[in-house]
Order: structure tokens, then sequence, then C-alpha cells
């Protein structure tokens, strides 16, 4: 109990911090969804948009990890996917421990739903919402995830170049290849993000030691993920990254 407490009073402050005042409502919320969830503001799990709590891909992620999921199934509905104007669609089956059968999600996605900064990548949009509709139906979550909500009418400006992304240093085209990590270093251009920081969240995003030992397909999702989260709330981002800088200073 001590330790959710603390919990709770960390998600306060950190999200005071990121949005200013929270009204009675949110708290409350905010609270339940540390106490229930272990969801975090630090580590990006939640977000707040419009007044209102989102739970993020991450979030999911790591909650299901904690819970004991066994498994994600995905597969594409073809009947609903219209390829020449990139719709798609997917189906996504959760499988949790001790429960023979699974928890189905569907997502979709195309360019009139998604923001403009990941125009290109609707298929990978649609499987994640796929995803994230299933993680929380599996485990009772009843806010809506961030990558579910359509894309906003504005987008931020575009600020001033910042570090670039470190290159690879083999030929297995790390990072997903050159289009992928132009795009990547693109937006760590636009958004003014710390290249190392970015590299740090892409490899705990991906699962892996190293970024170098991660797919293309796991490298575009990060991408399409941080473009989106980038354009939809740079704030809340900034602090996800921070937390690398503070794992790493408490490393040292």
């Amino acid at each position: 109990m001590k330790r959710m407490s603390q919990a709770f009073r960390l998600n306060k402050r950190l999200a005071r911090h990121i949005w200013g005042r929270l009204s009675p409502a949110l708290l409350v919320s905010l609270q339940a969804l540390t106490s229930t969830y272990g969801l975090s503001v630090g580590r990006g799990d939640i977000i707040c948009l419009d007044g209102c709590w989102y739970v993020t891909h991450a979030g999911l992620l790591g909650l299901s990890s904690r819970r004991g999921c066994t498994g994600i199934h995905v597969e594409i509905v073809t009947p609903f996917c219209d390829l020449p104007n990139n719709r798609w669609t997917f189906k996504a089956t959760v499988f949790c421990a001790g429960k023979p059968e699974g928890f189905i999600g569907y997502g979709d996605a195309d360019p009139s739903n998604v923001s403009a900064l990941v125009h290109g990548a609707e298929m990978r949009v649609a499987e994640t919402r796929a995803v994230n509709r299933a993680l929380r139906k599996a485990y009772g979550i009843g806010i809506c995830s961030v990558e579910e909500i359509g894309s906003f009418a504005g987008q931020p400006a575009s600020r001033p170049e910042s570090k670039k992304l470190p290159q690879p240093t083999n030929g297995n085209g790390n990072y997903g290849g050159r289009t992928v990590r132009d795009r990547l270093c693109q937006l760590i251009r636009q958004h003014q993000l710390d290249a190392t920081l970015v590299k740090s969240y892409a490899t705990d995003f991906c699962g892996v030691k190293t970024l170098r030992e991660a797919t293309r397909e796991q490298v575009e999702n990060f991408v399409a993920h941080l473009a989106d989260w980038a354009g939809r709330d740079r704030d809340a981002l900034l602090c996800q990254l921070n937390s690398y800088l503070r794992a790493k200073e408490g490393a040292a």
C-alpha cells in the first residue's frame, strides 16, 4: 500500500509538471490507474489529452508483461482492407495465462484517421490499434489508447535541427534500413529530440539489448509510434525520454 501511495504521488507530481493543474476527477482516475494497473506517467504509460487520460502502446505492453501475457496473434482482415487507398484492418488476439480463450480486438487505419506524420505507415498503425484494443479487453482497461484516436487537425511547427541519430556500423540495415533511419532522423530534428535518449527508448520499445538487434518491422513500428506521440503531445514524449536520462544518471 505504501509503495502504491508513493507511486501515485510521483505520478501526480509528474502529471502536474507536464499538464499543469489537474481536476479532482482526473486525479481520482490517475490514482485508480496507478493502483490497479501500475501505470506510470514517467515511463509514458499514460498521457493526458483534452482533459482525459489515455493509455499508450508502451504502457499496455508493459502491463501485459507484468500480468503474464502468453502471446499475441495478429492477422490482416482482407475484406475490410482497401490497399489502393491505404486502408488497413487487423484482428489481434491476446492470450493470458490460465485462460484458454483469447481476447479479440480490431484496428483500422487510413490517411483520414492518422496523423500526417505517419502517412505511409497506416498498416503498422492499424496493427498497433488492434493489439491495443485486444490488450485493453484482456486486462479490463476502460480508457482508450492514444494510438486509437484519430489525428489532430493541427501539427507542430518545425523545430531547429538537433543531433542526428548515430549511424549503423554493419551492413544489415540496422535501424530498419535507410528510409526508416532517415524518417527517424527527420523526427528527431523536427521535434528537437535528444538522439541518444531516442535510441535508448527505441531499444526498450523493441525489447532488445542493442538497436542493431531489432528487426526492420520493430523499428518501423517504433518510428510510427514516435511520430504519432510527438505530434499529439511532445511534452509527454519528452518526459518519457527524460526517464532514460534519469536512469542513466542513477546508474552512474
